[in-house]
């Protein structure tokens, strides 16, 4: 383990160099890699550079406690089992940070929320569950924008996306990817009975504009006008966009903003997202096998988590984990869930190989 953060450190340090280069610097897509690359080290680095500092102050206290003065060896004794348990925890720390990385942990993530089965009361969880993850950004210290979105005329969501912006934040929401099942009584519900809807989320990690290129010839921009919903503006302007990316067949729409070039914007960066996505799923098997495993068909059996509100419980089937505190969990409080998640996660990637 030693010789390899060694290896890191020296990886690190040429970084530096390199980032700082001005040919380096010339080059925009180099430089974003070489700079994303050094930024996942940071952290490694810091630990192991705290470690170094930390073994050289165990190996003087053992010098001390060598001493022929009394006092000093006895005082020199007395610290050595702090030191070795923080050298034992830091270790611990070091081994997990080790472990193979998603490359794309640090990006910010595009949410995809959808109604599923259900009808109106699945667009009326689509609206709860993105109320759910914008408080779980704001716990987090993440930024929340929304790139797109199909309201309802009930209050809910028919699709939204968000743009979630913030250190680490496709670290923690990639585990949301899936269907997310609802039990409860409808207000549409006159004789109490419970009904179940299906909610299906994908996570995207954003795409750097450097990583997809998007070349005007393979894009066709069609302006219309707003529809459902909105201000003064809607039905008024040609303020709505929708994008055709001609080589793939991928469209997007967007008409939230009352700007045509903000919406344009946001059309684009929701389409870079999912081309990045389509690109790294090819190379593992089929086009876009990720993102249609993450998401299903929607349909109820194809649950990762059930939010169960007579009973007030919330249940992930992934790790077998029961909270009954719905209320603070749409209220963002979902890190218990996540955690588990990590630490499984992490389990798997340290267990050994068959």
């Amino acid at each position: 383990m030693l010789d390899r953060l060694a290896e890191i450190e020296r990886r690190y340090e040429e970084l530096e160099r390199l980032v700082a280069d001005p040919t380096v610097i010339a080059n925009r897509r180099e430089f974003a890699k070489l700079a994303r690359e050094r930024s996942q080290l940071e952290e490694t680095v810091a630990r192991w550079r705290e470690r170094q500092r930390l073994a050289r102050e165990i190996e003087e206290h053992r010098e001390l406690a060598r001493e022929k003065d009394a006092e000093l060896r006895e005082l020199a004794r007395g610290e050595l089992p702090a030191l070795e348990a923080r050298l034992a925890a830091l270790d611990a720390t070091l081994k997990q940070l080790l472990l193979p990385k998603d490359p794309n942990d640090e990006r910010n993530t595009v949410l995809e929320i959808r109604a599923g089965t259900g009808g109106d009361e699945a667009s009326l969880f689509a609206a709860e569950l993105f109320r759910m993850y914008t408080r779980y950004a704001e716990r987090h210290g993440w930024r929340v924008e929304v790139l797109s979105s199909s309201p309802t005329g009930l209050g809910g969501f028919k699709e939204v996306i968000g743009l979630v912006a913030g250190k680490g934040a496709f670290s923690r929401l990639k585990f949301e990817g899936g269907v997310h099942r609802v039990q409860r009584v409808p207000v549409t519900e006159t004789q109490g009975r419970i009904h179940t809807s299906a909610v299906t989320v994908a996570v995207l990690p954003e795409a750097e504009d450097v990583e997809v290129e998007l070349a005007d010839k393979d894009l066709r921009i069609d302006v219309y006008r707003s529809s459902g919903p909105g201000g003064q503006s809607v039905n008024t302007t040609d303020s709505a966009v929708r994008v055709t990316h001609l080589p793939t067949g991928l469209v997007v729409t967007c008409q939230d903003e009352k700007s045509q070039h903000k919406n344009k914007a946001k059309a684009l960066k929701i389409l870079r997202a999912r081309l990045l996505e389509r690109a790294r799923s090819e190379q593992q098997s089929e086009i876009a096998a990720n993102r249609k495993a993450m998401v299903g068909s929607g349909d109820r059996s194809e649950k990762i988590r059930t939010y169960n509100f007579p009973q007030s419980r919330v249940t992930d089937h992934r790790v077998n984990v029961t909270l009954h505190t719905l209320d603070r969990v749409l209220d963002g409080e979902i890190d218990p869930i996540v955690d588990a998640l990590v630490t499984r996660q992490q389990a798997e990637a340290l267990a050994p190989a068959d």
